[in-house]
């Protein structure tokens, strides 16, 4: 997670920001201010580049304060050098002044007001950069909505014609009439006319100022209304209406296509996806000329507006039918008929233009803040996904604009108004959000002074009706777009209520709606299997399939989903001299799904009892063959079905959609279905989740563990009783990336502390504290290898060098099973080492040896056992944590990078996104927490922000002695602390020779117990991001082929498969500078396929015990590291052991003069081409000699090298 928001932090200002991402690609408004693109598609978000819209993290403008290196000091377990020290000294003046009572008193309202003082900074910076400036830029595109204003006044009536009449005549001039489908009737009764228009305006969000700005362009409205003596009394019925407002449209842009003095280029759409209202696209001839308003980067959108009251408002009721058979025209005829909201609404939406604009213009009179309030909801929506396209959900600008100024207004029976007029811009948003979350408008609408209008009661369209205007605003959403909005709703809103992080990023900044990164599964159907018969009523037949699709899965499927939302198709503009688009059979829809962690892999649902007759009935009929009838332990007698968990079945919901939608939508629907999910997880093993948790492969080490602890407890003849066994292990904590494996001989013994009661008789020596260890060791080897005899034991030494540290384990190896190494945690060392790095008398050596050694027992005694703990807790409460641990690390050792980055630290980046999962609710498979902790990973700026982890919130049981420094409950002023350590790191340290990862929990606050010592170096993070942004920038281009593939087709060579997966995890090579290969015969991946095959005879072979977790490649490495780390960095997979990669130390490579005894391998240079010189120094100079060093690594690897290459 980035790193606490403070006021040392703004944004950045860059020019290499785009601002214009904050707003739609091609977005424009109707006369509501609903959004429209260029390609015909009414909607508010598009694809982009970019994860966020800004390019980069927040950068720290100043200095820290005057006593971070004071603070700092107080915890390093290593004495600061000279180089530490910062080079220049922190002027008197810069320090913080005590601040003023006032300047105190607007600091908290402000906070209050806005969440963090921080947090309006960035609100006011984002809102600066993303407005329209109203200057020259845009006086083009003003200029040229007015002349198409005075083009359009000008243009002359027509005389009423026929509909045959009406399309030859405007055919003839190279118009195709936009008429809605179905067709009128050649031998229709009424005729259609056009006449001036009786008045023409701007409106939408570009007078309002609300426009943000695109790399698209913005978009003017320009409403065109017609004369009312155009229409009759019953227009309202059969289409009649939107026969002559198409007609209507043709004429106008006939007249701007005839027009000799002015140039334009114009082309059809559809108003929000919706075939009831074309309307006129108008775009710059790029001809140059007075017309031409090309630099305004803008397009100008004809609407057409129906006279307010045109028709009797009662007749446009939601409950009201205005589509007859020819038989029924009549009022009598009408009671029996189903209503036609969605054909009312349309209606009525072109007649409530200059309503909604007075509405919209006293909500910005009336609230200063409401401006600002719906461009932040224009930035929300687009981040999301939304827009006023029926494709987008339905749900855009004008709707977020008009909802909440609806909501400033007191409404009768509901008290008074849900908005104030006093709240800031920030709060007039969260209020909105808020209302949005908890108002389930689908099954309880809400009625602004409305409460006597009845709706009707089978349609699931979410009702938000605004009675003095008779319009449903919601009426182009469906059921399951306002259930994504109001979830995605639900999300922003528990992000903002943290108060400890700042969620500013998570709710403005991010791109959220990238198909692979927010949903759990995909499942894409072809629209040829789903509407196989195309005709007039195909998009409202496409609609129905879609719907029942939603409620068919949502009833299947129950608590396994949060939420279920389709990616359709989205029509484009078309020429004013062709017929409209229709849509393509080659494309498809997307449903997409996100699962409920807790839920989703459960396998058996549970129905009604047996004696619920009608309830069991109707539960059978649902599901057919898959029903039957069980009995429980607990004795009930319960309906229910059970899916397959095998390693080789499918997931169990893909069992349960490829069912559902084969019995209830046809078999050509589910033959023809494709399934996407989890589609990295084969790459580790056990990666996909078969059953209820995502521990399971660990459940047999962690069964030995256990019993291995108890033995250990029973023992009699221990000097001391034991008062802690501790796992230390990453098997222990369910996130290696290879499953334990009983047979596997290069299986590393898992590690555990053990903690002896405290005693008099320890000794008060640090040597003799560690001898006294070794004949504990010993005396606990003989005991347990004399217990039972599956125990096989022996010690071992290690650290021989370092007598202040740890010299001794004992390996407990169960027969033909699981190998353990026990170290014994002493808690009278670390009072000792304190004692020393105090004492003066010693020398500065003695006190950097205590320094390392007293770093090393925190690191081993106290921090890796609270840290596995928490990693285990959390690991059983999250399912899909373990597999996205052990992802996310294969994909580093896939990368070389492992070997700098410790294995806690990578779990630290993956927690957090489970911990912190904001803008998207809680990974529920490995390949979404994955993706997203690569995504944050590419944006983190981890030079200036700190990785801080929170386990407070679900580690409530964590043993005080095992946090040490730590606090167990993560505050704001404990984040605060944590930023100066970090602010103080970064001075001490600012070339980060040092630290260069800042990671910290609440656990640690020291913040550098994973990352010390370089760990890793600065040139490793920044391949690691550049890695991460490389491939998030791969699944970016993914998800934009798989948009095309929904919005246009496959093309002849493409296919939804095609995506490699394996090319996130195939290293680039030639970008090291030497790689040598390892024999298959020594790498870990050359012999697993040389293993046996029979597992049986791999249990029946000896057990090696002696050379138990024993692998040649490291002490290789380790070598390499020691001899030649100076000259080259070194890279390796620790998971495959199969090759080597290193990059050459610049600092050594450089040519320099020549010397004696240069301390590394070199070969002379001659650089004055024989001539002789009297000072040898500048005449030769010498570089590293890579031949010879590359021989000698080749001489020390010997068999174990398969080949080695090198590029200059």
């Amino acid at each position: 997670m980035s790193a606490h928001a403070t006021k040392r932090r703004k944004l950045r200002h860059s020019s290499k920001v785009q601002l214009s991402d904050v707003d739609s690609h091609g977005e424009t408004h109707n006369h509501n201010g609903r959004a429209t693109t260029s390609n015909g598609a009414a909607h508010d978000t598009g694809h982009h580049d970019g994860d966020s819209l800004l390019d980069d993290e927040y950068r720290s403008t100043d200095g820290s304060d005057s006593e971070a290196e004071e603070e700092l000091g107080k915890d390093i377990p290593y004495p600061m050098t000279k180089t530490d020290t910062p080079k220049t000294p922190v002027d008197a003046s810069h320090r913080t002044k005590k601040p003023s009572a006032t300047a105190v008193e607007d600091g908290v309202y402000t906070a209050e007001v806005y969440k963090s003082n921080m947090f309006k900074l960035q609100l006011d910076e984002l809102l600066e950069q993303v407005k329209l400036k109203y200057g020259k830029k845009e006086a083009p595109a003003e200029n040229a909505m007015r002349t198409l204003k005075a083009l359009i006044e000008q243009l002359p009536s027509r005389t009423a014609l026929s509909i045959p009449e009406a399309k030859k005549t405007l055919k003839s001039e190279g118009v195709t009439i936009p008429f809605p489908e179905p067709q009128p009737p050649q031998d229709a009764k009424y005729q259609l006319q056009y006449e001036r228009p009786s008045n023409i305006n701007a409106s939408g969000s570009y007078p309002l100022k609300t426009t943000t700005r695109s790399e698209d362009g913005f978009s003017i409205d320009l409403v065109v209304t017609m004369p009312r003596g155009l229409f009759q009394e019953k227009d309202y019925l059969n289409h009649r209406y939107f026969y002559k407002r198409a007609f209507y449209l043709a004429c106008i842009a006939a007249g701007i296509k005839a027009s000799t003095l002015h140039a334009f280029n114009i082309s059809f759409d559809n108003l929000g996806g919706n075939q009831l209202q074309p309307i006129l696209v108008v775009r710059p001839s790029q001809r140059g000329g007075a017309d031409d308003f090309s630099s305004s980067n803008c397009r100008i959108h004809v609407l057409l507006a129906l006279p307010e009251n045109a028709f009797a408002m009662k007749k446009l009721l939601p409950t009201s039918n205005c589509i007859r058979p020819n038989a029924a025209d009549d009022e009598g005829g009408t009671r029996q008929l189903p209503s036609t909201p969605f054909y009312n609404s349309s209606i009525q939406s072109d007649a409530s233009i200059t309503s909604y604009l007075q509405v919209l213009h006293s909500a910005s009179t009336r609230c200063d803040a409401y401006k600002d309030a719906c461009i932040l909801g224009r930035i929300w929506l687009k981040q999301r996904g939304f827009g006023s396209h029926r494709s987008k959900g339905g749900f855009g600008n004008f709707e977020w604009a008009a909802v909440t100024a609806l909501l400033l207004l007191p409404n009768q029976g509901y008290g008074t108004s849900t908005l104030s007029p006093g709240y800031s811009s920030y709060q007039m948003f969260k209020a909105t959000l808020q209302f949005l979350a908890s108002h389930n408008l689908s099954r309880l609408a809400y009625k602004f002074q409305a409460q006597d209008i009845s709706l009707p009661k089978d349609d699931t369209t979410p009702v938000f009706f605004d009675g003095p205007r008779n319009l449903n605003i919601l009426y182009e959403m469906t059921s399951w777009s306002y259930a994504r909005l109001q979830f995605e709703a639900k999300t922003t809103t528990e992000a903002l209520t943290e108060s400890r992080f700042d969620q500013f990023e998570s709710t403005f900044i991010l791109k959220v709606d990238s198909p692979k990164v927010h949903y759990d599964s995909t499942v894409s159907i072809p629209l040829s299997s789903l509407v196989p018969d195309a005709g007039a009523e195909y998009s409202t037949r496409l609609y129905e399939q879609i719907g029942k699709i939603y409620l068919t899965l949502l009833r299947a499927l129950t608590d396994r989903v949060k939420n279920i939302s389709f990616t359709i198709p989205t029509e484009g503009e078309w020429p004013i001299a062709d017929t409209a688009r229709s849509i393509s059979k080659r494309r498809c829809i997307l449903v997409n799904m996100i699962t409920n962690p807790a839920a989703a892999h459960r396998t058996v649902d549970h129905g009604p009892s047996a004696e619920s007759k009608k309830e069991a009935a109707s539960f059978r009929q649902f599901w057919g063959e898959k029903a039957e009838l069980r009995r429980f332990k607990d004795g009930s007698i319960l309906e229910s079905v059970v899916w397959a968990t095998k390693d080789a079945s499918a997931p169990v919901i893909e069992q349960i959609v490829s069912f559902i939608l084969g019995k209830h939508l046809g078999v050509d629907v589910a033959s023809t279905a494709r399934f996407s999910t989890d589609s990295f997880s084969h790459f580790i093993p056990s990666g996909r989740i078969q059953g209820q948790s995502g521990v399971t492969p660990f459940t047999q080490l962690m069964s030995c563990l256990a019993t291995l602890e108890q033995d250990i407890r029973n023992l009699e003849g221990l000097p001391l009783q034991i008062r802690h066994i501790s796992a230390a292990d990453a098997q222990l904590r369910y996130t290696s990336t290879g499953c334990p494996s009983m047979t596997d001989p290069s299986q590393i013994p898992a590690s555990i502390v053990v903690q002896f009661e405290g005693s008099a008789r320890w000794p008060d020596d640090l040597c003799a504290i560690q001898r006294t260890k070794i004949a504990f060791l010993l005396k606990m080897s003989e005991l347990l290898s004399g217990s039972k005899e599956i125990y096989t034991t022996r010690v071992g030494l290690e650290n021989t060098s370092q007598p202040s540290q740890n010299q001794a384990f004992l390996d407990v190896t169960i027969a033909h099973g699981f190998s353990f190494r026990l170290r014994i945690h002493h808690d009278r060392e670390a009072t000792l080492l304190e004692r020393q790095l105090k004492d003066k008398s010693l020398n500065g050596q003695s006190r950097e040896t205590a320094a390392l050694a007293l770093g090393v027992y925190k690191r081993d005694y106290l921090r890796i056992t609270a840290h596995t703990r928490a990693i285990q807790t959390l690991c059983t409460r999250f399912p899909s944590l373990s597999p996205a641990i052990r992802l996310t690390k294969r994909w580093f050792s896939s990368h070389f990078l492992s070997s700098h980055f410790s294995t806690e630290l990578i779990e630290l980046m993956v927690a957090r996104t489970f911990l912190q999962p904001y803008p998207w609710p809680v990974p529920s498979c490995a390949t979404v927490g994955f993706l997203r902790t690569l995504a944050w990973i590419s944006r983190w700026d981890w030079r200036n922000a700190a990785l801080i982890v929170d386990f407070s919130s679900y580690i409530a049981d964590v043993v005080p002695e095992m946090v040490g420094t730590g606090s167990q409950v993560l505050k704001t002023e404990d984040i605060g602390k944590i930023q100066t350590r970090f602010e103080a790191w970064r001075q001490i340290d600012p070339a980060m020779n040092r630290l260069v990862i800042f990671a910290a929990t609440n656990l640690d606050t020291e913040g550098s117990t994973w990352t010390d010592n370089a760990k890793p170096p600065k040139v490793v993070a920044a391949r690691m991001t550049a890695l991460a942004k490389a491939a998030m920038a791969s699944i970016r281009q993914e998800d934009e082929r798989l948009l095309s593939i929904v919005n246009n087709g496959p093309k002849v060579d493409d296919d939804l498969d095609k995506f490699s997966t394996a090319n996130l995890f195939t290293p680039t090579v030639h970008d090291f500078d030497i790689v040598f290969s390892i024999s298959s015969k020594y790498s870990k991946s050359g012999r697993k396929v040389s293993e046996q095959n029979f597992k049986n005879l791999q249990i029946q072979g000896p057990a090696d015990t002696q050379s138990k977790g024993y692998e040649p490649f490291q002490p290789f490495v380790e070598e390499l590291q020691a001899i030649y780390g100076d000259s080259i960095l070194w890279f390796w997979d620790p998971e495959a052991c199969n090759m080597v990669a290193g990059l050459w130390n610049p600092a050594i490579t450089a040519q320099r003069p020549w010397k004696v005894k240069a301390g590394w391998s070199s070969v002379p240079l001659s650089t004055g081409q024989g001539k002789q010189s009297d000072n040898v120094d500048k005449a030769v100079k010498i570089q590293l000699n890579k031949g010879s060093i590359c021989n000698d690594i080749l001489r020390l690897g010997g068999d174990m090298i398969d080949r080695i290459e090198m590029w200059t």
